[in-house]
């Protein structure tokens, strides 16, 4: 007779969260998890079920195109590298990035929150020009109130030197910051957010059609934004470290 299986309820559990995340955790975020839902393990013993049962993440990051477009300057590096903030709306970042769909060439204009990480706003176009960012915009001015003092971060890209960005953002009382020149390090978070982007949704997966890669992109951020745990936001997904942090103030 056969012993039961002590671990089979937690090996569910690991399998349950390894296949609700489609594959993109490893033992580190699971373990994190495990932790949020009350289970006290060790990560070795999480490493150690994961190895058995056969799931090993499926990300492997890559290098990835990044639309550039003409370098100039209109403002000084406000920002440098600061990458924290004490609250939402205090600074954001912003940037533009190519992606290459069955043969067809798409630009993503996405605002990003350095509080939690959070995607506030994006815009998908078949072209890289101003009314990318314009739309952009208008969505995440939604978020803004009159007493938010905000500073908006991008590189030296053509898109944030023409006059009507700049007199956008001055109507709102937003402060611009803009990247130095040829460094791509004074924009890294966002570009980060790229990187897993295009690791876990472009190069992960197959498309059938344009129109069911942008349905799940609009799935994916929601994914990043809602469920995705972040390690250095203690295991919460960015909309949960920001409604906690506000229901704590």
């Amino acid at each position: 007779m056969n012993e039961l299986d002590p671990d089979s309820e937690l090996k569910e559990t690991i399998s349950s969260i390894y296949y609700d995340h489609y594959g993109r955790y490893g033992y580190r975020r699971i373990h994190m998890e495990l932790l949020n839902r009350g289970h006290q393990i060790n990560h070795k013993k999480v490493a150690r079920i994961m190895r058995e049962l056969g799931l090993k993440s499926t990300v492997r990051r890559k290098k990835y195109i990044s639309y550039k477009g003409q370098v100039g300057k209109t403002a000084d590096n406000i920002l440098d590298r600061s990458f924290t903030a004490q609250g939402p709306n205090q600074k954001w970042v912003t940037d533009i990035t190519e992606f290459r769909v069955l043969g067809e060439k798409m630009y993503l204009s996405p605002v990003q929150d350095l509080f939690n990480g959070e995607i506030i706003a994006y815009n998908l176009d078949f072209r890289p020009t101003y009314k990318l960012v314009e739309t952009m915009l208008e969505d995440a001015f939604q978020y803004v109130k009159e007493d938010d003092e905000l500073l908006m971060h991008s590189d030296q890209g053509v898109h944030y030197q023409i006059p009507k960005y700049r007199q956008t953002l001055e109507s709102k009382g937003i402060t611009q910051s803009m990247s130095r020149k040829g460094n791509c390090h004074d924009n890294a978070v966002i570009e980060n957010f790229f990187s897993i982007l295009k690791t876990e949704l472009l190069y992960n997966q197959t498309f059938e059609s344009i129109e069911e890669f942008q349905q799940e992109l609009d799935q994916y951020i929601y994914y990043y934004n809602h469920k995705r745990i972040k390690m250095k936001l203690g295991g919460k997904s960015p909309v949960t470290y920001r409604e906690q942090g506000q229901t704590a103030a």
